[in-house]
């Protein structure tokens, strides 16, 4: 691909107006996108010229005629050779044209910046390969309706005969051992939720047991300190027990008594 040149001024006369700002003019009206060659339209003739030069940037010589093939005479637009003096941001300006240009685009021919592409889904089990849950019932269920219409299916027999009835009938016994751990999940989920509904339910049971036996009456009995009367049974001590012995001369004899008692004890253990 051959290099292209950039345009240079040729020459250093101007228009001797004032440099055209293009931030005074509309951000459609020039083009100064980086990477493509920079141009403008007249201010005079309202057509699109190049802008020329590296530093220093003119609108580039042009004439008013657009016959000058047909034998009109060159008549030189005012506006050639006009300074231009680029005082914008380029970024901001070319991401609000971009947007512009997006924004004008029928719907139809609209694209994301950058295109995401979704996974294919994967192919659906085939109904025979779909596993439900094997409970108890539905095996047996199963290997009951499969030993209706089996002609191989005869006694226990299934591995040579009926090798379908053989793996319902292991799914069947499976079931029946899984069973009863089963029922002790279930039995445990259900007293987990009753546990729940216990703790939820407790202020509003609360609220209206004390509604129905509360009140002020209550609230004085327990607060009010009476003193216990003799012999009673309170909640902090027992009844009054007697603490002599009944019968004191009966009692020094079995004292006596096991005096003795212990001290023939110790003498054969000390001997022996």
């Amino acid at each position: 691909m051959p290099h292209k040149r950039p345009g240079r001024v040729r020459t250093k006369n101007t228009n001797r107006r004032e440099a055209l700002k293009l931030s005074s003019m509309a951000p459609e009206d020039y083009n100064v996108r980086p990477g493509e060659v920079m141009s403008i339209a007249c201010p005079d003739c309202r057509t699109w010229r190049r802008i020329m030069g590296d530093k220093v940037l003119k609108i580039r010589q042009h004439c008013i005629s657009d016959k000058v093939a047909e034998g009109e005479k060159h008549t030189i637009c005012p506006g050639s050779d006009q300074l231009v003096h680029v005082d914008i941001d380029v970024r901001r300006w070319q991401a609000t044209q971009d947007r512009q240009l997006r924004d004008a685009m029928p719907q139809d021919n609209r694209r994301a910046a950058q295109q995401f592409y979704k996974p294919l889904p994967a192919p659906a089990a085939p109904v025979s390969r779909i596993q439900a849950e094997a409970t108890l019932e539905t095996t047996r269920q199963a290997y009951l309706a499969h030993r209706k219409g089996c002609a191989g299916c005869v006694g226990g027999e299934h591995r040579t005969l009926c090798p379908d009835g053989g793996v319902l009938a292991r799914r069947y016994v499976l079931a029946l051992h899984l069973e009863p751990a089963r029922q002790e999940i279930r039995k445990e989920s259900a007293r987990q939720e009753r546990r729940t509904e216990r703790k939820r339910l407790a202020p509003a049971v609360r609220r209206t047991q004390w509604a129905k036996h509360g009140g002020e009456d209550v609230e004085k009995a327990n607060n009010a300190c009476t003193a216990p009367v003799k012999g009673s049974i309170t909640e902090f001590r027992g009844p009054e027990l007697p603490m002599l012995p009944q019968d004191p001369e009966a009692h020094d004899r079995r004292q006596a008594e096991l005096a003795r008692h212990y001290t023939r004890k110790a003498s054969a253990t000390s001997a022996a």
